[in-house]
């Protein structure tokens, strides 16, 4: 049987600054991987300002909000308020679901910031960090979101330093078992964690107990360094706020060895601070660096670590990254104005996680509500729930690797596609281009089809208007024969000067309903469409 040789174009490979055209599907191509949803203005925008303020624009830490109360459940923060720093009552009862009501409020509160998100990549990061720092919400909704402003603080931060803050969080050391880590009985499980999944990262096992980048005999060192750490006030009813409080009667004082992985390094006895000493240690390792990099790598250019990739974009990223003592703005800043970065071969090359797809519907159309604060968060609660169903619970992730779509090889995103998904995606489209969208008590969230169809280049021209929507939407474009099948679903069989006849009648009377249901019902079937399109699945 014949088979066809598969043809390999070449990668562009360099880290040299990107000096080559900068277009739409360039300008495009960078805002996909760092919003979540861009709108053709924002697209429209970024191209006039060129590569280098984008993303000068793009690197940049926005301002934080706090969740607030909107369930009646809640019986200490007033309705509207904060309640990050309030007590608990003390009814079982009461205390259940007054934690009910602030998980609820944290979960509306995550896809607010994201439908809200600013012209920052910040957002994306956050989850990238909630992905390699992963962790599932606590009993105490407080320590989930110190948790979760910890990711927010330092999602362009220092990553030494974020993983000191990390390693002694409340929420992590009830998560990983640290709490139960002493002296008397050491808990390896955090200490393990802390090197293969957080800092170095496991390498090929090349002997007994050895990992290529660390050892058993590391790991259990580690264990007693990290002795000494408890939790305290989970679930108070007259402390604000949990805290994590180091026990010196329960830490190991002993002088602590490392393996040769690290140089044979010597950790003795410094208490509170020893941990610290420990990650400077595992932070003077390059493959520390390394590992980082891949992750970041994976998650704004493509799942595929090629041997040339490794030795070549990885070993560039790590340098950076290493040289600058483990700030994370560098490197970013070097991968999104690189060749490499905006190489073709790169662009589609990621399918849409669920959060990523939700928003790139809503944000990318400009579509969102105004109703009130219970109406609101309700809305984004259902939101929430959406992306479970498709496989993404923002507040627990499967396991302490994350989402397995990005470590499980050979598949990575891949997953996010399977045909249960799939079909799920596709009933999302209709229920918000055509149908009724979110529905809380007749208030709506859906597709706003004229303000959408406003933004674009020229909206009297049918042709322009798909060839707009190609562009904003499918990173490596659409093939002739799909946009014939959309221009024909947008004129109903009529010549193009009708619509052109059409669209400006509805200018002229905007809020006549003769003339505007006409044009959003078009739209709406486009859209629907288009959106369920393999090409619209991918960043």
């Amino acid at each position: 049987m014949e088979t066809k040789e598969k043809i390999v174009l070449p990668i562009n490979l360099s880290m040299n600054p990107y000096t080559g055209p900068w277009t739409f599907s360039e300008a495009g191509h960078l805002l996909r991987r760092c919003l979540f949803g861009p709108s053709f203005s924002q697209v429209s925008l970024a191209v006039s300002n060129g590569l280098d303020s984008t993303v000068n624009s793009l690197l940049s830490t926005p301002s934080f909000s706090d969740p607030i109360t909107f369930s009646s459940n809640e019986s200490v923060a007033p309705f509207g308020t904060s309640w990050v720093n309030s007590v608990y009552p003390s009814s079982g009862t009461a205390q259940t679901n007054t934690q009910n009501a602030r998980n609820e409020s944290l979960a509306a509160w995550t896809m607010n910031r994201i439908h809200h998100q600013s012209f920052s990549i910040h957002e994306k990061m956050c989850l990238f960090w909630h992905n390699h720092f992963a962790n599932e919400a606590t009993s105490d909704a407080r320590a989930t979101f110190d948790y979760f402003r910890l990711i927010q603080t330092f999602a362009l931060g220092n990553f030494k330093q974020f993983a000191k803050e990390m390693t002694i969080n409340p929420c992590m050391l009830v998560f990983l078992n640290g709490t139960l880590n002493n002296k008397y009985s050491p808990n390896e499980n955090f200490s393990r964690e802390l090197l293969e999944l957080f800092t170095i990262g496991k390498g090929p096992q090349i002997g007994e107990g050895d990992y290529t980048n660390y050892t058993e005999h590391d790991i259990a060192q580690g264990a007693k360094i990290l002795t000494g750490w408890v939790v305290q006030d989970f679930l108070s009813t007259s402390v604000s706020n949990t805290s994590s409080v180091f026990m010196p009667e329960l830490h190991d004082t002993t002088d602590k060895t490392l393996s040769t992985k690290f140089g044979n390094a010597s950790i003795p006895n410094a208490n509170e601070n020893e941990y610290s000493n420990y990650i400077d240690v595992v932070f003077e390792q390059l493959e520390t660096a390394k590992f980082i990099c891949r992750k970041i790598y994976r998650w704004l250019v493509n799942y595929e670590l090629t041997d040339i990739v490794e030795s070549t974009v990885i070993a560039e990223m790590a340098d950076t990254l290493f040289s600058n003592n483990y700030e994370i703005l560098p490197v970013l800043d070097q991968l999104l104005k690189s060749e490499h970065f905006y190489d073709i071969s790169v662009r589609g090359s990621i399918i849409k996680n669920p959060i990523e797809f939700i928003y790139s519907v809503f944000n990318s159309t400009l579509s969102d509500f105004n109703y009130d604060l219970e109406t609101n968060s309700t809305i984004y609660l259902q939101c929430y729930w959406l992306n479970m169903a498709l496989g993404m619970n923002y507040l627990a992730p499967p396991s302490v690797g994350g989402w397995t779509a990005y470590y499980q090889e050979p598949t990575f995103s891949k997953l996010w596609a399977n045909s249960s998904y799939i079909k799920l995606r596709f009933d999302f489209v209709s229920y918000v281009t055509l149908w009724g969208g979110i529905n809380v008590n007749g208030n709506q969230f859906q597709v706003n089809h004229l303000t959408f169809l406003n933004q674009l280049s020229n909206p009297s021209d049918a042709t322009q208007i798909i060839e707009d929507m190609a562009l904003l939407f499918c990173p490596k474009g659409l093939d002739e024969t799909k946009k014939i099948v959309l221009k024909t679903l947008l004129l109903n069989g009529l010549p193009d000067f009708e619509w052109t006849l059409q669209y400006n009648e509805y200018l002229a009377d905007p809020n006549n309903p003769t003339f505007s249901d006409p044009i959003k019902q078009r739209i709406a079937l486009v859209l629907d469409q288009l959106f369920k399109q393999p090409e619209f699945q991918t960043i």
